[in-house]
């Protein structure tokens, strides 16, 4: 397994309420074996494992040896891009990041899957969720 994160939404209307267990059924009627997330975080925070970290991912073609995070939302009531994430979806995602870093990881193999795909996906700019992670991490250690 490479040790790089790719961050994910699901690409589904902000508030509408939806889990690993509904990724899991998508992905299975595209033709995938089962979800292709290790991770995903639901509006209300909740982190849900989907594939476990040993196992290949099905989330980003060229970067599926690494880590697929997925949060609920990224498209507005209209359908389109945005950033939906609630402030328990980023608390969550912030101690998951923290936790995998653990082992000598840097921000810099930290990736949205917007970076390798002409896709909007997961509907915000690295370089703004490195800085929001960091703030995160000076506000932790103080």
């Amino acid at each position: 397994m490479k040790r790089e994160i790719i961050l994910h939404c699901s690409a589904t209307k902000e508030g509408e309420d939806f889990t690993a267990a509904d990724i899991d059924r998508w992905h299975r009627e595209r033709g995938f074996k089962k979800i292709g997330y290790h991770f995903v975080i639901d509006l209300d925070g909740t982190l849900e494992k989907g594939r476990q970290l040993n196992e290949r991912g099905a989330h980003c073609k060229g970067h599926n040896d690494s880590i697929g995070i997925c949060y609920i939302g990224g498209l507005d009531k209209d359908g389109k891009p945005k950033d939906t994430r609630t402030i328990e979806q980023k608390e969550t995602l912030y101690h998951l990041i923290y936790d995998l870093m653990k082992d000598d990881m840097t921000l810099e193999q930290i990736h949205c899957h917007n970076e390798f795909a002409n896709k909007a996906c997961p509907c915000f700019n690295i370089i703004d969720f490195r800085n929001e992670y960091l703030k995160w991490i000076e506000k932790l250690n103080s």
